[in-house]
């Protein structure tokens, strides 16, 4: 199969729609209240507790603010154990913007291209510091859909910012500001080196600890039937 080839891509993106799916959420609040300050027609689409901290923040009746699970149709599973991992999602994070083909299937399933991305992950490393952690607590901390999309936002760089850092929220504003609500691609290819690092490191500590289990202790967390 031949991939497209991108010939030619906007260096400034205007920022119109970011998903958020925190599990750190320091500096989450100042960080969309800056950004709508910035970009007052911004839309937020968010899951679980995330949508709850800015919800609880802007006001129930707020219009910036969308549930992931009502954006997509399908609500979330018991427990949250699938939220994000839809077509429409995958299909904003990675359409390019001149590509016709893409187009139409954004107008075809009543999609949105997703401009931004912010997203940290489950704390895996931080549970399996704790003493006892029992195998089973460690695997529930494996997050899926959020390396999932960071690593969707970083491939498409060339329209997509990827935040996975906080500490980088007041630096990605200050670009947005400068640039009239918009990103560039300077900014966006080095939230990609980062965000690459970021879920390398997090499949590294995952795999390193599965590599020191012995079986007797997987199976010792379970009722082998």
């Amino acid at each position: 199969m031949q991939l497209n080839i991108v010939d030619r891509i906007d260096r400034l993106v205007k920022v119109r729609n970011v998903l958020i799916s925190v599990s750190d959420k320091e500096g989450l609040i100042p960080f969309v209240t800056r950004m709508l300050d910035i970009q007052p027609g911004i839309t937020i689409f968010s899951t679980g507790g995330t949508y709850d901290a800015i919800r609880s923040f802007l006001g129930a009746a707020d219009d910036h603010l969308r549930q992931v699970s009502e954006y997509t149709g399908q609500p979330e599973t018991q427990g949250g154990l699938v939220k994000t991992l839809d077509f429409k999602i995958y299909l904003g994070l990675l359409t390019e913007t001149y590509n016709p083909a893409h187009q139409k299937d954004l107008e075809r399933t009543h999609a949105v291209p997703i401009d931004m991305v912010v997203v940290n992950l489950y704390p895996f490393e931080k549970t399996i510091r704790k003493q006892d952690i029992t195998v089973e607590q460690a695997r529930g901390n494996i997050d899926i859909g959020g390396p999932c999309m960071i690593r969707a936002a970083a491939k498409n760089f060339i329209r997509v910012a990827s935040v996975v850092d906080p500490n980088d929220y007041d630096t990605i504003l200050d670009e947005i500001e400068r640039f009239g609500g918009s990103t560039s691609i300077d900014l966006r290819f080095r939230l990609a080196q980062k965000a690459f690092r970021h879920t390398a490191q997090y499949d590294r500590a995952i795999a390193d600890y599965l590599a020191e289990q012995t079986i007797d202790r997987v199976s010792g967390c379970y009722k082998l039937l």
